[in-house]
């Protein structure tokens, strides 16, 4: 039997750094939420905790947390978890196009920031719970102005796709991103509108069709790995997700799958509990509600990448939701039709949670305070190594992970020198249901570059591989398309 070999790799020797980094802008994130979370009064927390709220800040609002101190010692609650004073860098429901730069030269400068401590000024006025902020680095995401220009884009193959070309390069899709907030309800919005105000150019059942087209290809091509750009593998993986939606939508309607009735690929591809890029705030920072196929966008790399995906594949994906077994059995050769059928999921393993069973007291920390004699620190939503046993807590060390193609690089880094976090915050938990690569079990490797955590579902279905012939045309979408079979 083949012995796995170290799974993470150091790339970088411990290092020691004199003062502590300042905290980084951090985003206010709570998946699938209430699109506003809560704040309070300084003094009314101190007095009651955290019972009566004094305002909310939307979800995507970025701020840079402060700990405010109090009789000599951070404000917390009963448990220990410090709850933060804040300085708002972009308030998601305010935030235009400026907005952008705005937060990445915020990010900036506090990357290159270190202090003392991580105490508030006097000024500081409310505080939020720090176990909804995260240092994600992630800027607002909004389509450049139009310029009414642009060159000659790929012909349309058909009117479904016709359609979806004519929705991205109008002003009702252009509409449903001004805002950062809400934009999932806005694109739904600005699609009936287009429907509603172009019957007498398209039929109705055209219309409709590719509204569900547009709604499959955003999810296929966010869903899928974006990185792999149009070589044979990312291509085949767009097709499987189109696959997986569409099953949901022809073969098994289920409301709890987001499936109002048959054909309503549209609720199936959107429903947030099943496709999380559908979330509120990741749907402010990517592309995945804007106008990609704007012509005018055409000759700028980002975009046209997006299209040159949307070109590949959308032809595959028409023909999975609207075709018969036929095209089934043409675009995923020597499959069984009742096992392409039956897929409902398909399980994207890298996008799961981290974890390090080759490392030892490697904890998660989501919000705690550190101390070093009179100097406080927030150690928020970021893993430690933890070190002695002191009074108080622990010593502790930063636990810097990099994702390299192939593997988790760690790197164990000493920024707080001297700082204990407090004991209640440090579990020493073993990790658990980690397996390599966070895929099931019966999988053999000469080598073990990640583990991921699994969901409580992965065993539940039965594993698959998928043959697919596509048209591939190389990570850069720079080749003459050639017609190859690969399985995922």
């Amino acid at each position: 039997m083949k012995r796995p070999a170290l799974a993470l790799a150091l790339w970088a020797p411990t290092l020691i750094w004199a003062a502590i980094p300042a905290t980084p802008v951090m985003t206010l994130y709570r998946f699938n939420g209430d699109p506003e979370l809560p704040f309070y009064r300084v003094d009314e927390f101190q007095a009651r905790g955290p019972a009566s709220p004094a305002g909310t800040l939307a979800q995507g609002t970025s701020v840079i947390p402060c700990l405010v101190i109090r009789d000599g010692v951070p404000l917390t609650d009963s448990s220990g978890t410090p709850y933060v004073g804040f300085e708002v860098v972009v308030d998601a429901r305010t935030a235009t196009p400026d907005s952008t730069e705005r937060f990445k030269r915020a990010v900036a400068e506090r990357e290159s920031l270190t202090l003392a401590n991580h105490h508030c000024g006097a000024g500081v006025r409310h505080v939020i719970d720090p176990r909804n902020l995260y240092p994600l680095n992630k800027a607002p995401f909004f389509d450049p102005a139009g310029s009414g220009g642009g060159k000659a884009q790929a012909a349309a193959s058909g009117p479904r796709d016709e359609v979806v070309r004519a929705f991205h390069n109008s002003a009702q899709c252009a509409d449903a991103n001004r805002a950062l907030m809400g934009r999932r309800a806005a694109l739904d919005r600005a699609w009936n509108r287009f429907v509603a105000e172009n019957r007498g150019r398209w039929p109705q059942e055209t219309l409709l069709e590719a509204k569900h087209l547009d709604y499959v290809m955003r999810t296929a091509i966010y869903e899928g790995h974006l990185d792999r750009g149009c070589n044979a593998y990312g291509a085949c993986e767009r097709d499987i997700i189109a696959l997986s939606i569409r099953n949901r939508g022809r073969e098994t309607c289920s409301a709890s799958l987001g499936c109002s009735a048959q054909g309503d690929f549209q609720g199936v591809s959107s429903k947030v509990s099943q496709y999380n890029i559908w979330d509120e705030y990741l749907t402010q920072i990517s592309g995945l509600t804007a106008c990609f196929l704007r012509r005018d966008l055409a000759d700028r790399d980002y975009y046209q990448k997006i299209q040159s995906l949307y070109d590949q594949s959308h032809g595959d994906v028409e023909r999975i939701l609207f075709g018969s077994d036929q095209d089934l059995a043409e675009i995923f050769p020597n499959e069984s039709l009742s096992a392409l059928k039956s897929i409902r999921h398909y399980y994207h393993a890298p996008a799961m949670g981290k974890c390090f069973p080759d490392h030892d007291r490697v904890d998660y920390i989501s919000a705690a305070v550190a101390r070093k004699d009179g100097d406080f620190a927030l150690i928020a939503n970021r893993r430690i190594q933890a070190g002695d046993k002191v009074s108080g807590g622990y010593l502790f060390s930063d636990f810097v992970v990099k994702d390299a193609p192939d593997r988790d690089l760690t790197q164990v880094v000493d920024r707080f020198p001297g700082f204990v976090i407090d004991a209640r915050k440090v579990t020493l938990k073993s990790p658990s249901n980690c397996p390599p690569y966070g895929i099931p079990s019966g999988c053999r490797f000469d080598q073990i570059g990640r583990y991921r955590k699994t969901p409580s579902w992965l065993n539940a279905g039965t594993p698959l591989e998928i043959t697919c012939r596509v048209r591939e045309r190389g990570e850069q979408c720079q080749r003459e398309a050639r017609l190859t079979t690969t399985s995922v």
